[in-house]
């Protein structure tokens, strides 16, 4: 695998995931009012992360999610540095995609959705419910990721980057309203940096790490491998 172009794929896709959902969430807000509601946000996230899978799946495996591409590393599926050039590109198209949505809609609206940022929904969300719920959104993705596009058994009943898409917007629709359902440090970083608003942010790479690397491991050593005969 040639690094360079893997790291390049992992960045546009990245920007595929991270323009839609950003763009859907701030149109919901005044001028715009586009009145896509959390399943619109939920469908432009899900539909965006399917066509980046089914695009540069075959490039660079489509991680698209610092999670991901920890879950498997500790699966030793790609190297360390392999790892560090992924999220760093993961980051990047995260962070261009934010500032073409600070360029492009008004300002009132970016102010009001904070350019997108994944958060919690109110104050009753403290620190353990955010880890919970992004710990168990991130699990359930990295291991639809594992059925999806790592296990080859039962081609015949996968839909491969529809189910991993199709993930995240179930789990934006359940738990949209708590946490902002990233599931994806470099979702939450992009928008972040260039709104300067670093409110729990450590929370959002924990969270999805702890859940991503768990659900590779998981896959990998129980449902994956095939049990010895006794």
């Amino acid at each position: 695998m040639n690094l360079a172009r893997a790291s390049l794929a992992e960045f546009l896709g990245t920007f595929y995931l991270c323009f839609a959902g950003i763009a859907a969430i701030v149109s919901t807000a005044s001028p715009l009012n586009s009145g896509v509601g959390l399943v619109g946000i939920a469908l432009a996230h899900g539909l965006a992360l399917s066509i980046a899978v089914a695009v540069f799946g075959g490039i660079s495996g489509a991680h698209i999610n610092p999670a991901v591409t920890c879950g498997m590393l500790a699966t030793g599926r790609i190297s360390l540095p392999g790892a560090i050039s992924y999220i760093i590109a993961q980051c990047l198209g995260a962070t261009v995609a934010a500032l073409v949505g600070l360029a492009a809609f008004p300002q009132e609206a970016v102010d009001a959705t904070r350019l997108g940022i994944p958060l919690p929904g109110g104050e009753w969300v403290t620190v353990p419910i955010l880890i919970l719920v992004e710990t168990v959104c991130t699990f359930l993705l990295v291991t639809s990721v594992f059925g999806a596009a790592v296990d080859t058994r039962g081609p015949g009943v996968k839909i491969g980057g529809f189910a991993i898409g199709l993930t995240v917007t179930f789990n934006i629709l359940a738990a949209g309203a708590v946490t902002g359902a990233s599931m994806n440090p470099a979702r939450s970083f992009g928008p972040a940096l260039v709104y300067g608003d670093w409110q729990l942010h450590h929370w959002y790479w924990v969270a999805p790490i702890a859940g991503g690397v768990l659900a590779a491991l998981v896959y990998h050593h129980l449902l994956l491998k095939t049990p010895e005969k006794s």
